[in-house]
């Protein structure tokens, strides 16, 4: 793979203002825009939520339609639900595919590994008997349901791509994906050594690498995090 693939992305972006994301901070469902518009090149802004009287206060204000974050402010709208933010920032940055069939192709691909990330995103915050159960079914799907579709997706399409041969909102997402498995299961991508050499390369694309290495890409929770996290959206 040559960093000239994704040349269209390392330009900069002059498009108005800054996207500004509402979310504590920490990793959680807004990582995945996060990681798609540094992935995209876009520069973006934060308000971090730090107390239950910021949220109070967005829901006061009206601006969350369905009363939750992750919140996007993006082009004059104020976005909400993380799947209709990151298709639309993938459409906007031409990381959705060439056309209708390519679409549909990226949501498939997608649609697994936001599977396999819903385990992920809900681990730091479950009990301990919770906690073992959830590794061992980590590790099930990731290495029996997940990872062995894409690794023979990508020995069968001969690409270094999920779908065509550019860069999409499906790459994005799986390199997070495992990425992020790995931080909890370091040897578990031993038996794929297609998706090895894929997470390497990928990670190597120039805008990638630079928001990897970057400040706004978030650590692992810390569970003094989890507890803030918990009082903010009043999780038990």
């Amino acid at each position: 793979m040559h960093a000239s693939c994704c040349s269209r992305n390392s330009r900069t972006r002059n498009m108005g203002d800054k996207p500004k994301l509402h979310y504590t901070n920490a990793r959680g469902r807004m990582e995945s825009i996060r990681f798609l518009l540094g992935a995209a090149g876009v520069e973006f802004e934060e308000e971090f939520l730090e107390t239950r009287q910021d949220l109070l206060k967005l829901l006061k204000d009206g601006v969350l339609l369905f009363q939750q974050v992750p919140m996007v402010e993006m082009d004059g709208m104020k976005l909400v639900q993380t799947r209709a933010i990151l298709s639309y920032i993938a459409a906007k940055y031409n990381l959705y595919g060439k056309n209708l069939q390519e679409r549909v192709l990226i949501d498939m691909f997608v649609g697994g590994t936001s599977d396999l990330m819903e385990l992920v995103i809900m681990l730091p915050f479950l009990s301990a008997d919770d906690h073992e159960m959830r590794l061992k079914l980590m590790w099930e799907k990731a290495t029996t349901r997940y990872f062995p579709v894409y690794e023979k997706v990508l020995k069968d399409h001969g690409q270094n791509f999920l779908v065509g041969n550019q860069l999409s909102f499906a790459d994005v997402h799986l390199l997070e994906t495992l990425l992020s498995v790995e931080e909890t299961f370091p040897t578990v991508l031993v038996n794929f050594p297609i998706l090895q050499a894929y997470k390497l390369q990928t990670s190597r694309i120039p805008t990638i690498q630079k928001y990897l290495s970057g400040s706004q890409r978030k650590p692992p929770l810390e569970q003094k995090q989890v507890q803030v996290i918990k009082e903010i959206y009043q999780l038990d």
